[in-house]
Protein backbone atom coordinates (compact mmCIF):
# COMPACT_ATOMS: atom_id res chain seq x y z
CA UNK A 1 0.00 0.00 0.00
CA UNK A 2 1.31 3.50 -0.80
CA UNK A 3 2.38 6.00 1.82
CA UNK A 4 -0.33 8.45 2.79
CA UNK A 5 0.16 12.00 3.97
CA UNK A 6 -2.34 14.69 4.75
CA UNK A 7 -1.35 17.98 3.12
CA UNK A 8 -2.71 21.16 1.58
CA UNK A 9 -5.61 21.47 3.98
CA UNK A 10 -6.62 23.83 6.74
CA UNK A 11 -8.53 22.44 9.72
CA UNK A 12 -10.08 24.33 12.61
CA UNK A 13 -9.13 23.41 16.14
CA UNK A 14 -12.47 21.60 16.49
CA UNK A 15 -11.86 19.50 13.36
CA UNK A 16 -13.69 21.27 10.51
CA UNK A 17 -12.12 21.72 7.07
CA UNK A 18 -15.05 23.68 5.57
CA UNK A 19 -18.02 25.68 6.72
CA UNK A 20 -21.68 24.68 6.46
CA UNK A 21 -23.93 25.48 3.49
CA UNK A 22 -21.52 24.93 0.61
CA UNK A 23 -22.83 26.43 -2.67
CA UNK A 24 -21.52 27.38 -6.10
CA UNK A 25 -20.86 30.90 -4.86
CA UNK A 26 -19.53 29.70 -1.51
CA UNK A 27 -17.36 26.64 -2.29
CA UNK A 28 -15.83 26.43 1.19
CA UNK A 29 -19.15 27.02 2.93
CA UNK A 30 -20.12 29.80 5.31
CA UNK A 31 -16.95 31.17 6.93
CA UNK A 32 -14.96 28.33 5.34
CA UNK A 33 -12.50 30.69 3.60
CA UNK A 34 -11.28 31.77 7.04
CA UNK A 35 -9.74 28.30 7.47
CA UNK A 36 -7.58 28.83 4.39
CA UNK A 37 -6.93 32.54 4.96
CA UNK A 38 -3.23 31.80 5.47
CA UNK A 39 -2.99 30.14 2.02
CA UNK A 40 -4.83 32.56 -0.29
CA UNK A 41 -2.22 35.39 -0.13
CA UNK A 42 0.75 33.09 -0.86
CA UNK A 43 2.82 33.06 -4.03
CA UNK A 44 2.10 29.33 -4.28
CA UNK A 45 -1.69 29.94 -4.42
CA UNK A 46 -1.31 32.81 -6.89
CA UNK A 47 0.93 30.68 -9.15
CA UNK A 48 -1.70 27.90 -9.17
CA UNK A 49 -4.24 30.40 -10.46
CA UNK A 50 -2.01 31.96 -13.11
CA UNK A 51 -1.50 35.19 -11.20
CA UNK A 52 1.75 36.79 -10.17
CA UNK A 53 2.76 38.04 -6.78
CA UNK A 54 1.90 36.75 -3.36
CA UNK A 55 3.65 36.35 -0.04
CA UNK A 56 6.83 34.29 0.18
CA UNK A 57 7.24 33.75 3.93
CA UNK A 58 6.61 30.73 6.13
CA UNK A 59 3.03 30.21 4.89
CA UNK A 60 4.22 30.01 1.29
CA UNK A 61 7.01 27.61 2.21
CA UNK A 62 4.49 25.37 3.99
CA UNK A 63 2.14 25.53 0.97
CA UNK A 64 4.94 24.63 -1.46
CA UNK A 65 6.00 21.63 0.64
CA UNK A 66 2.41 20.35 0.79
CA UNK A 67 2.36 19.97 -3.00
CA UNK A 68 5.76 18.22 -3.34
CA UNK A 69 6.16 14.50 -4.03
CA UNK A 70 2.46 13.81 -4.53
CA UNK A 71 1.75 10.71 -6.60
CA UNK A 72 -2.03 10.96 -6.35
CA UNK A 73 -4.69 12.86 -4.44
CA UNK A 74 -7.75 11.52 -2.65
CA UNK A 75 -10.61 13.92 -1.94
CA UNK A 76 -14.21 13.77 -0.88
CA UNK A 77 -16.99 14.58 -3.29
CA UNK A 78 -17.74 17.89 -1.55
CA UNK A 79 -14.24 19.07 -2.40
CA UNK A 80 -14.89 18.22 -6.05
CA UNK A 81 -18.19 20.06 -6.15
CA UNK A 82 -21.52 21.01 -4.59
CA UNK A 83 -23.67 18.50 -6.49
CA UNK A 84 -25.49 16.03 -4.24
CA UNK A 85 -27.02 12.68 -5.12
CA UNK A 86 -26.63 11.06 -8.54
CA UNK A 87 -24.75 13.12 -11.11
CA UNK A 88 -27.40 14.84 -13.27
CA UNK A 89 -24.91 14.90 -16.17
CA UNK A 90 -21.16 15.20 -16.70
CA UNK A 91 -21.05 18.99 -17.11
CA UNK A 92 -19.60 19.73 -13.65
CA UNK A 93 -15.80 19.49 -13.85
CA UNK A 94 -14.79 20.85 -10.45
CA UNK A 95 -14.20 24.24 -8.90
CA UNK A 96 -10.87 24.88 -10.65
CA UNK A 97 -11.53 25.41 -14.33
CA UNK A 98 -9.80 23.54 -17.14
CA UNK A 99 -6.46 23.13 -15.35
CA UNK A 100 -6.93 21.98 -11.72
CA UNK A 101 -3.90 22.33 -9.40
CA UNK A 102 -3.41 18.58 -8.85
CA UNK A 103 -1.56 17.44 -12.03
CA UNK A 104 -1.69 13.75 -11.02
CA UNK A 105 -4.46 11.16 -10.71
CA UNK A 106 -7.06 12.43 -8.25
CA UNK A 107 -9.54 10.04 -6.65
CA UNK A 108 -12.93 11.45 -5.70
CA UNK A 109 -14.77 9.41 -3.05
CA UNK A 110 -18.46 9.30 -3.91
CA UNK A 111 -21.53 7.06 -3.69
CA UNK A 112 -22.43 7.75 -7.33
CA UNK A 113 -20.36 6.43 -10.22
CA UNK A 114 -19.12 8.60 -13.03
CA UNK A 115 -16.62 8.02 -15.86
CA UNK A 116 -13.05 9.27 -15.33
CA UNK A 117 -12.48 12.90 -16.23
CA UNK A 118 -9.20 14.00 -17.83
CA UNK A 119 -8.25 17.65 -17.46
CA UNK A 120 -5.39 19.89 -18.58
CA UNK A 121 -2.07 19.67 -16.77
CA UNK A 122 -2.22 15.92 -16.13
CA UNK A 123 -5.09 15.86 -13.64
CA UNK A 124 -7.32 12.84 -14.09
CA UNK A 125 -10.31 12.59 -11.75
CA UNK A 126 -11.31 9.01 -10.95
CA UNK A 127 -14.60 8.52 -9.13
CA UNK A 128 -14.44 5.76 -6.53
CA UNK A 129 -17.68 4.35 -5.14
CA UNK A 130 -16.30 1.56 -2.96
CA UNK A 131 -14.38 3.54 -0.33
CA UNK A 132 -11.02 4.99 0.51
CA UNK A 133 -9.30 1.61 0.77
CA UNK A 134 -10.22 0.92 -2.84
CA UNK A 135 -8.75 4.27 -3.86
CA UNK A 136 -5.54 3.52 -1.96
CA UNK A 137 -5.24 0.14 -3.66
CA UNK A 138 -5.62 1.77 -7.09
CA UNK A 139 -2.87 4.36 -6.61
CA UNK A 140 0.13 2.17 -7.56
CA UNK A 141 -1.73 0.78 -10.60
CA UNK A 142 -2.70 4.26 -11.82
CA UNK A 143 0.80 5.63 -11.18
CA UNK A 144 2.35 2.72 -13.12
CA UNK A 145 4.27 1.34 -10.14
Amino acid sequence: MPKVKVAAIGVSIDGFAAGPDQTLTNPLGVRGPELMGWFFPTKSFNDMHGRGGGTTGADNQFAERSFQNIGAWIMGRNMFGPIRGPWPDESWKGWWGANPPYHVPTFVLTHHSRPPLEMEGGTKFLFVTDGIHSALEQVPEIRGR
